[in-house]
């Protein structure tokens, strides 16, 4: 049974808002720069903070969870909506496909076939890691936008939106009075966005049995922590309401079952999935098994 109130998740949230807040009216007059990196960890933590909330912590209450984290200090993605779209993907069956799971890198074949050259040359690059680090935000914010515009007779949708821009509004102006420089900031939210592509990266990977389609990154450095062990990602996805400190325990005492499951889609860190992938393609950008008919 887990605990009531989740202590672990509600200090590290307390201490993610004083960190951004130290960020941009005290360390900003120091060094901008500073100030730019401290402020895109803490935006990189408050957004793996927001998916801890989705799937049900640090309290029992969905409303009081989601209070924690309405404010939308990395401003680019509605917490609504990342809400949705987030548990939407969390249909394994649909995995990976480009239409049904909101998170999928793969294009459909046909789509792919009918891109123009540049748009071809922009999504190949994308599917290398410094691609996704240097132009992976702009891309998946452009793919959420087009999809939520043409989502937009959805009441969730609309509501998503009228919520979010309003809260923006208040951050922008909380940033406005601080001494962090608007541009800085907007930087700021731009490299969290950066940090959060490492993971999404290889998460999931085309294949035909489900089970196979998710990652373990065994990694337990500095990017674990940011990610908040969902680098195990494969655990995440069996167990979704486990807490995120309780998942390298669940990974250790199991290990060979979860490898088994996942048909051994594994990396044992970070490093190696730079040094693999930093200039070169994991993926084709078609789904190599869909094709709309």
């Amino acid at each position: 049974m887990r605990m009531r109130i989740e202590w672990p998740t509600l200090g590290l949230l307390t201490a993610t808002y004083v960190v951004w807040a130290l960020a941009i009216f005290w360390l900003a007059t120091i060094s901008v720069l500073l100030a730019i990196t401290v402020t895109a960890l803490a935006l990189t933590l408050h957004s793996s903070l927001q998916h801890e909330v989705i799937h049900g912590h640090p309290f029992q209450s969905r409303w009081l969870n989601a209070c924690l984290v309405l404010p939308p200090l990395g401003i680019f993605v509605p917490f609504h909506r990342f809400r949705d779209t987030h548990l939407a993907h969390h249909r394994d069956s649909r995995l990976t496909d480009p239409y049904d799971d909101p998170e999928s890198n793969y294009l459909d074949g046909g789509d792919w076939e009918r891109a123009s050259a540049p748009v071809k040359w922009l999504l190949t690059f994308n599917n290398t890691l410094a691609g996704r680090l240097i132009v992976g935000p702009l891309v998946g914010f452009g793919f959420f936008l087009r999809s939520d515009w043409r989502s937009r007779s959805e009441a969730s949708v609309r509501m998503g939106w009228l919520v979010h821009v309003p809260l923006v509004a208040i951050v922008l102006a909380v940033v406005v009075w601080s001494a962090m420089p608007i541009w800085a900031y907007v930087l700021s939210c731009y490299a969290a966005l950066s940090i959060l592509k490492i993971r999404t990266f290889l998460e999931h990977r085309a294949r035909v049995l489900a089970r196979e389609r998710t990652v373990i990154v065994e990694d337990r450095g500095p990017l674990a922590l940011l990610f908040l062990n969902n680098n195990l990602h494969k655990v995440h996805h069996m167990h979704p309401t486990a807490s995120w400190y309780s998942l390298p325990a669940l990974y250790r005492r199991n290990r060979a079952r979860y490898l088994e499951a996942n048909g051994g889609y594994r990396y044992r860190s970070y490093g190696e999935v730079f040094a693999k992938y930093l200039l070169r393609c994991k993926d084709p950008v078609a789904h190599p098994l869909w094709r709309r008919n």
